[in-house]
């Protein structure tokens, strides 16, 4: 059978892993899931599909290599608290039961956003709460195939109990209460390993849209030995691992409590790190785990707008490049960010990183931030260069923004215009995996409208269920309040890099 041919004509571009653009319309044709072929406008032949695109700029579709479809039904809930104490407004001691058709239409909320600001590749880190509920994960798993975009959904695996992921919960929690914690419910490691290995056979994502991935939720909160049972697994099965790794400060105390060492150094001693492997965020590092991070291929990924909202830090991002780190992009969940806006995560980025000294030329550029949140996105989920990047040969991930907008008007510069001023309202045409799933500003597979109208209604009785599941984390937040506090007193290596500044 024939693959399908869609021409998009006259569109101005960014062309190649370098994003050069040149202002002569071009003709980008497409076959199956592949471009084909870019030429001059008006060179190439007919296809069963043809979108004039006059008057756009076409890019490579943003990959979003981390947001939690879990925390979408919080957005805008929280603000002003550091992430150890955040954490536990997301995982509540009173859960909220949700039924199939809510977690798709809590799933949808972030496929619409991505799609609609120009991401076309998302990762899922999704918590399983208290148990396996394979119907919760069809209904994920079903929102990201209807809404048509890219997905690579993982479980945040784990086998120590929250509560213990922090030093010195002896001291600072009460006991009655550090025992209800470590008893509450909780899905069997190895039933997590199983699920992975499970649903891999239909859903790999070097052959599906739709996909899986690996994700250990964060090393603290797993043994040595089921971190080793977590990389084996996305070793046989060929599949990209995440896990959050040194996002605050509080977390290099908890690698020198634990492992005598900050935890990317821990993650090199183990045999962790590997190409295919992003160590989200990476705020809080030293020049043997950039070195480290080098040396395997690992990945670092910059979260700035999540790192920003939480206080975390400013990641070291010309260092990492300088190194040759991998660095690719992540929104993180909209509990706390409020949006996974990638063009918001473009801007903050390059923002973000001048900051950092006082040369300007080591500032992140937004070429580089470009690069970072689409090509080395695809690196980072092991497509090597398949993936974010508009040349023949790679997949039709696309997306194009209208230039008679104030936003490019007049055009001096379409990266730095794209980068630091569109936040997806000029977006009218999406395409992914050779399918086109915007056209003229609209979402061609869903209907947008009735489905936020669902949620909204819907949202009506879960929120008073989620302020009192909220409100139940009092005790945990005033027992993890002692801990930030009393870690801020305790000394880190002296040659990490400073990611705040002083008070």
């Amino acid at each position: 059978m024939s693959k399908k041919r869609t021409l998009l004509r006259n569109a101005t571009a960014l062309v190649g892993d370098a994003l050069d653009y040149d202002a002569q319309p071009l003709d980008v044709l497409i076959e199956g899931d592949r471009i084909a072929a870019i030429a001059p406008a008006g060179s190439l032949g007919d296809a069963e599909c043809v979108v004039d695109l006059a008057r756009r700029l076409l890019v490579p579709g943003l990959v979003n290599g981390h947001q939690h479809s879990h925390e979408h039904f919080q957005r805008g809930r929280t603000e002003n608290l550091p992430l150890e104490l955040w954490m536990h407004l997301v995982r509540t001691r009173i859960p909220v039961a949700l039924t199939p058709r809510q977690v798709y239409l809590r799933t949808m909320i972030g496929a619409i956003e991505s799609l609609r600001t120009g991401c076309t590749t998302l990762v899922d880190d999704m918590a399983l709460g208290a148990a396996i509920q394979r119907e919760n994960i069809k209904a994920v798993l079903a929102a990201y195939d209807d809404a048509g975009i890219r997905a690579l959904l993982g479980f945040a695996m784990m086998d120590k109990p929250i509560v213990d992921n922090f030093p010195f919960v002896a001291e600072h929690f009460p006991p009655e209460l550090a025992a209800e914690l470590r008893s509450a419910a909780r899905p069997a490691p190895q039933d997590c390993l199983a699920l992975v290995r499970d649903l891999a056979r239909e859903r790999h994502p070097q052959q599906n849209r739709v996909g899986v991935l690996v994700s250990a939720s964060a090393p603290q909160r797993c043994t040595e030995p089921f971190l080793q049972q977590v990389r084996a697994l996305a070793d046989d099965l060929a599949l990209p691992v995440i896990t959050h790794v040194q996002e605050t400060r509080l977390q290099v105390v908890t690698g020198q409590q634990f492992y005598g060492s900050p935890i990317v150094e821990y993650l090199d001693r183990i045999g962790f790190l590997k190409p295919a492997t992003s160590l989200i965020h990476a705020v809080w590092l030293n020049p043997r785990e950039i070195e480290a991070l080098a040396r395997t291929g690992a990945t670092a990924q910059h979260n700035p707008w999540s790192n920003l909202l939480l206080g975390s830090g400013v990641q070291p991002v010309r260092e990492l490049l300088e190194a040759g780190v991998n660095v690719s992009l992540g929104s993180d969940g909209s509990c706390s960010t409020v949006t996974v806006n990638m063009l918001n995560v473009l801007g903050s980025a390059a923002a973000l990183s001048k900051l950092r000294g006082d040369v300007p030329q080591r500032w992140l550029s937004a070429r580089e931030a470009l690069q970072a949140g689409t090509l080395a996105g695809g690196r980072a989920l092991g497509f090597g260069d398949a993936l974010g990047s508009l040349r023949v040969g790679a997949l039709a991930d696309l997306v194009a923004y209208r230039t008679d907008t104030v936003t490019f008007t007049p055009m001096n510069d379409p990266v730095r215009q794209l980068v630091y001023a569109e936040r997806g309202a000029g977006l009218d045409f999406s395409m992914v995996a050779g399918e086109i799933v915007i056209e003229g500003g609209r979402l061609l597979r869903i209907d947008e409208a009735a489905i936020l109208a669902e949620i909204e209604a819907d949202f009506r009785e879960l929120s008073g269920r989620y302020a009192q599941a909220e409100a139940s984390v009092a005790p945990v937040l005033a027992a993890v309040e002692g801990i930030y506090r009393r870690s801020l007193a305790l000394p880190i290596p002296p040659d990490t890099f400073a990611a705040r500044m002083p008070a």
